[in-house]
């Protein structure tokens, strides 16, 4: 493989959006976890719960701060290695990413300023709203992320100016509900639940097995695991759905996820193999006769391999053939912990150190693993096109050299290396030390002296132990 300046432009790419897209997966499903916490608090009154929010909104303000950063490179680069598709499809794209400002992190920046530290300010009420629209808020930055880069998948509503070249649109609730959209934002927003549950579950399993269990953790434990055993078949029933879409619109994808070369009306499930691309041919295939469980559906006609596609219109079979199978072993491998950590609680069994709080330790890395593994196929498998079927990724190229490109890549592994692993280091260490009584914790709000918002300093309670507790 040669590397000339498109190659290093997509690596490029490639990394950058690798780093950021763990943080909104993470943040996505953190602050759904802490409106739920809050809304525990407000509607039970045990502290539990509010232990809990304050001890994980401390990650979730990091984590956020790391995803508007990366967010911020990976955006510039449309512009510096990728000006050609901005200036061909930016009247597409570009309101779509500007809606996305205006609707969603305008929001999340308003209220996430009440959310860190409004808990001595505002009410008990309106803290909880503030809560909330930060959840709502990025949800809705999904929604405006996944719908552009969905229609990049499949392109639907526009027309192409024939002098100059360049997309608009034509019908912008077809560009905004594009036929993938759907399935892969429900795909997404599952995805970023799922990533966060095991986070969590990860760090209370730590403080099990280092005896620091307490009251929050034991909740929070529970907490993921039921929501692992909750989601994950859905899970694997939307990533049914977002794979009938793709087989309809990129068969070539799907071709290269299933390791499929000929084309039959009956393909074989293969499990293992080395694609072999000069050959047109699997190694060391293992494979179960029958058409893959992925594709359980009605197709009229056979199933195309990727012998039906000329060669420069096939995706790097490799790349997304392992990355399917990956994003496929992390997900079942969070399915089996969630079933387990189930059956654990149901045993009254789950608050003891045992083989499964080892395995749920790494096994919070699943989320991103899966994550990760997915968008690779995802767009390498959308490859050789930016814009799927219209704008080829070589034409797409701003007018770079390769020295340019491997000296901005070379720069920006050596400060993501050290600032974003600085950063993740420092929120494990916050999510795995434990409960303890916190004097940074604010006071609880019932007991605020009279006349006064934030109350003496004698008056303020601090957080009860979980012992001294009566409804607990």
């Amino acid at each position: 493989m040669e590397f000339d300046a498109l190659i290093l432009s997509r690596l490029q790419f490639a990394f950058v959006i690798a780093f950021h897209i763990m943080f909104p997966a993470f943040t996505i499903g953190l602050a759904a976890f802490l409106a739920v916490c809050e809304g525990m608090w407000l509607w039970t009154r045990k502290s539990v719960f509010k232990r809990l929010y304050i001890h994980w909104v401390k990650i979730f303000a990091l984590a956020f701060a790391m995803g508007v950063v990366s967010g911020v490179v990976m955006s510039y680069q449309f512009g510096t290695n990728w000006s050609v598709f901005s200036d061909k499809a930016g009247s597409v794209i570009g309101p779509l990413l500007a809606y996305e400002v205006l609707t969603a992190f305008f929001l999340e920046a308003t209220f996430l300023g009440v959310m860190l530290f409004g808990w001595k300010r505002v009410g008990n009420k309106l803290h909880f709203i503030a809560t909330c629209a930060v959840a709502i808020g990025t949800t809705i930055s999904a929604f405006w992320i996944l719908s552009a880069n969905s229609w990049m998948q499949t392109p639907a509503g526009y027309a192409i100016d024939e002098t100059t070249g360049n997309f608009y649109a034509t019908d912008w609730l077809a560009v905004i509900f594009n036929p993938s959209f759907p399935s892969r934002y429900v795909h997404m927003m599952l995805a970023a639940f799922i990533t966060t549950a095991a986070v969590i579950m990860a760090a209370g399993a730590w403080q099990v097995i280092r005896r620091h269990s307490s009251q929050p953790t034991r909740w929070q434990i529970r907490m993921a695991a039921g929501t692992l055993c909750l989601l994950m078949p859905l899970q694997i029933i939307a990533g049914h759905w977002s794979g009938e879409v793709a087989h309809e619109h990129q068969p070539a994808k799907i071709a290269a996820m299933e390791g499929w070369w000929e084309t039959r009306a009956v393909q074989p499930t293969v499990l293992f193999a080395l694609p072999d691309e000069e050959n047109e041919r699997n190694i060391a295939e293992l494979s179960i006769p029958g058409t893959s469980p992925y594709l359980f559906f009605n197709v009229e006609g056979d199933l195309e391999g990727l012998k039906a596609f000329p060669e420069d219109e096939r995706p790097p079979v490799w790349l997304v053939f392992w990355g399917f199978r990956i994003m496929v072993g992390a997900g079942l491998a969070m399915l089996v912990l969630g079933i387990w950590g189930a059956v654990l609680w149901w045993r009254d069994r789950i608050d003891r150190p045992g083989i499964f709080h080892w395995l749920a330790i790494p096994g919070g890395a699943l989320g991103f693993v899966a994550v990760i593994s997915g968008w690779v196929v995802a767009e390498v498998g959308r490859q050789p096109y930016t814009v799927y079927g219209e704008l080829r990724t070589e034409d797409s190229l701003a007018p770079v050299t390769t020295g340019q490109v491997a000296t901005s890549l070379i720069f920006f592994m050596v400060v993501y290396a050290i600032i974003f692993t600085a950063g993740t280091v420092y929120m494990a260490r916050i999510a795995t030390r434990g409960f303890g009584d916190d004097p940074t914790d604010p006071p609880e709000r019932e007991n605020r002296a009279p006349g006064s918002p934030l109350g003496s300093v004698s008056e303020k309670a601090k957080v009860p132990t979980l012992k001294s507790e009566p409804d607990e």
